[in-house]
C-alpha cells in the first residue's frame, strides 16, 4: 500500500487555493496530488510527472475519480519547465518534489534497488532509456568509482570498496544485487552495527544512474520560475545530500535587501527572490513513524516566491 509522506504537512504547507494550478514534478503512487486535487476543488489543475511508466500508470486509475484537470506526463523532473510549459502549466500557484525511490520500486526485486532481495542490478527509475547500474560498474575505472561511492554516497570507505569492485568484475561482470552486496560487505570486512555495509553504495549508484543531483538542481531553479508571485515550492528530501542541495539554493533565493550609503536598498541574492515557510525543515511525527517506518528520514522544506513589486 502507498503511503504518502509528510502528506497533511506538505499540502498545509503548499496551502493549497480552490481553482489552482499545481505541479507534482514527481509524482510516483499520487498520494499527495490526489491530497492537492482535492483541496483544489473542480477548477483546480493538476501537472503530473514521472519518468517511471507503471507509476504513470497506476496514478492515472488512482487520480481518476477525482474531479479537476488531470495531466500526467511521462518525463524527469530535471525536464520541468519545458514539460510544464508544453502542458499549458507555464505559471502555478505551487511545485512539490517528492526525492528518493518509491516504495512500489524499492519492493519490486526485479528493479535492483534494493540489496534485501537479489535481481538484476538495473536501478533505474526509466526503464525505458539510459545505462542500469551493472552497465556503469562495468564502465567506471577504480578512480571513477570511488568518486561516485564518496560524491553521492559519502562513503568513507569509496576507494577500498571500488578497488574490491574492480577486482570482483575481473572474475565475472556484477549483474546482480545479490553479488554487488556481498563484494561490498567483504571488502569492508563484514557487517556491524544497524546500518548494511551496501547501503550507501546503494545510494551512490542509484543517483549516479538516475542522474538525481543535476535533475534536481535543474528542478529547483525551474520550480522557482514557474511559481506565480505568492507561488510555493514544497521539497521532500531522504538523504543528507539530497537535503543540502536544497537547503542550499533555497538560502540562495532566500537573500535579503541591503541598504545603499547613497540612500536605497539592493537585493542580495539569486531571482526569483523567495520566502521561508519553514525555517527548519519539518520532519514526521510519532503516528507516522509508527505506521511507515521509511518516514524517518523524510524531511519537508517549503519556501514562497515574494511579490513581484516587492523583489522583482
Amino acid at each position: 500500500m502507498h503511503l504518502p509522506v509528510l502528506l497533511q504537512e506538505t499540502v498545509d504547507a503548499l496551502a493549497v487555493i480552490p481553482g489552482g494550478s499545481y505541479i507534482d514534478g514527481t509524482l510516483g503512487g499520487a498520494g499527495h496530488a490526489a491530497e492537492i486535487l482535492r483541496r483544489a476543488g473542480s477548477a483546480g489543475r493538476l501537472l503530473g510527472i514521472d519518468r517511471d511508466v507503471t507509476a504513470l500508470e497506476r496514478s492515472a486509475e488512482r487520480m481518476a475519480v477525482l474531479s479537476g484537470e488531470k495531466v500526467l506526463v511521462h518525463g524527469t523532473h530535471g525536464e520541468l519547465r519545458c514539460l510544464a510549459e508544453a502542458n499549458g502549466f507555464a505559471a502555478v500557484d505551487g511545485v512539490l518534489l517528492d526525492l528518493g525511490v518509491s516504495s512500489d520500486q524499492f519492493d519490486t526485486p526485479g528493479r535492483g534497488f534494493s540489496f534485501r532481495f537479489d535481481g538484476p542490478l538495473d536501478m533505474r527509475m526509466d526503464t525505458t532509456r539510459g545505462e542500469s547500474a551493472a552497465d556503469l560498474l562495468a564502465r567506471l575505472d577504480v578512480q571513477s568509482l570511488a568518486d561516485v561511492f564518496r560524491r553521492l554516497g559519502e562513503e568513507p570507505r569509496a576507494r577500498r570498496i571500488a578497488q574490491a569492485v574492480a577486482r570482483a568484475q575481473r572474475q565475472a561482470p556484477i549483474v546482480t544485487t545479490g553479488r554487488l552486496a556481498e563484494v561490498v560487505t567483504e571488502a569492508v570486512g563484514g557487517r556491524s552495527g544497524p546500518r548494511h555495509p551496501a547501503t550507501r553504495v546503494f545510494q551512490a549508484l542509484r543517483m549516479a544512474v538516475n542522474r538525481e543531483l543535476e535533475d534536481l538542481e535543474q528542478a529547483l531553479e525551474e520550480g522557482l520560475r514557474l511559481l506565480k508571485p505568492g507561488g510555493r515550492m514544497a521539497v521532500i528530501t531522504f538523504e543528507s545530500i539530497t537535503d543540502r542541495l536544497v537547503k542550499q539554493r533555497f538560502a540562495a533565493h532566500a537573500g535579503r535587501w541591503v541598504s545603499l550609503q547613497q540612500g536605497g536598498e539592493r537585493w542580495e541574492g539569486e531571482l526569483p527572490a523567495v520566502m521561508r515557510v519553514t525555517r527548519r525543515p519539518l520532519e514526521a511525527g510519532p503516528e507516522e513513524l509508527a505506521a511507515n517506518p521509511r518516514a524517518r528520514s523524510a524531511k519537508l522544506r517549503v519556501v514562497q516566491r515574494c511579490e513581484a513589486s516587492a523583489h522583482g
